[in-house]
């Protein structure tokens, strides 16, 4: 069992910047891919990012070069940097982690995911 905790949510105004934090507990992390997600009022969950255990990182073109994603292995962490934020950035973000130690297409689906983390909102006023 794996349990993830998001934090680091907040009110910022667009083009600020905010940095999300995502602690794993429970079983080894290393070796894991993670991946954020987010998921905006009367809307699906959709793919971020994702950070494989050696440190490949790839994003949905909606966040490509204003987001990045990396992690700390020694403190189970992974981080979301989010910049140039847009008021269309505002939603719940979720971390996730597949048993998956590569970055593969299916790492884009939330089926390939097995935890979930609870979700921090991000709120982005215009």
């Amino acid at each position: 069992q794996v349990q993830l905790v998001e934090s680091g949510g907040g009110l910022v105004q667009a083009g600020g910047s905010l940095r999300l934090s995502c602690a794993a507990s429970g079983r080894t992390f290393s070796t894991y891919t993670m991946g954020w997600f987010r998921q905006a009022p009367g809307k699906e969950r959709e793919f971020v990012g994702a950070v494989s255990w050696t440190h490949s990182t790839y994003y949905a073109d909606s966040v490509k070069g204003r987001f990045t994603i990396s992690r700390d292995n020694t403190k189970n962490t992974v981080y979301l940097q989010m910049n140039t934020l847009k008021p269309e950035d505002t939603a719940v973000y979720y971390c996730a982690v597949s048993r998956s130690p590569y970055l593969t297409r299916e790492l884009e689906t939330l089926s390939a995911y097995g935890y979930w983390g609870q979700g921090t909102q991000v709120t982005v006023s215009s």
